[in-house]
């Protein structure tokens, strides 16, 4: 169970080098130091690419590092895909700059727009999306972060990850 950010907290309202690498004031929890988990998941909701970053980076700064670091995915003869088919993402991702990129690089986007569309039109995706990242913050290490390197964090997010990959893994075969 993962904490709800009431009560007394174990860490300072600082962040830097006494909280550790990748951290920032979390605009939800008061100004409390934290990290962000970035997922690129496929539409059954198995991660494909993990990165973290300090809770106050805007989600649109990682999206082409996410994307440029995933690897290609063996599947039918051929060549691997090195990149998806189509993106789905929310109002956080809506930036003319951003799908000019994504298009260019050959993906349709489905972003929502701002002050146009409702965040519920994306919610049929969506939800594989969010469903992924609580299955992230079923593991203690990640509802709360212990780790003062980056790179500990970072490698508890993988260990994740593989963990939800052989468990989606192991439903689909059984």
């Amino acid at each position: 169970m993962g904490s709800t950010g009431r009560g007394r907290s174990s860490t300072r309202s600082v962040s830097g080098p006494q909280k550790g690498d990748l951290t920032g004031p979390n605009p939800v929890y008061r100004g409390k130091p934290g990290s962000k988990i970035h997922v690129w998941c496929d539409r059954r909701g198995v991660p494909l690419q993990v990165l973290t970053s300090a809770a106050n980076t805007p989600d649109a700064q990682l999206l082409f590092p996410l994307l440029d670091s995933l690897t290609p995915v063996q599947g039918r003869r051929g060549r691997p895909r090195h990149r998806p088919g189509k993106l789905h993402a929310d109002k956080a991702y809506d930036h003319k700059a951003i799908r000019a990129e994504i298009r260019r690089r050959g993906i349709t986007v489905r972003i929502a727009r701002k002050g146009v569309e409702s965040s519920q039109r994306l919610g049929r995706h969506r939800w594989i999306v969010e469903s992924c990242l609580s299955w992230f913050t079923n593991n203690r290490r990640l509802a709360r972060r212990y780790e003062r390197k980056a790179e500990h964090f970072q490698a508890f997010a993988d260990l994740a990850a593989i963990l939800i990959c052989h468990r989606r893994l192991a439903k689909i075969t059984n």
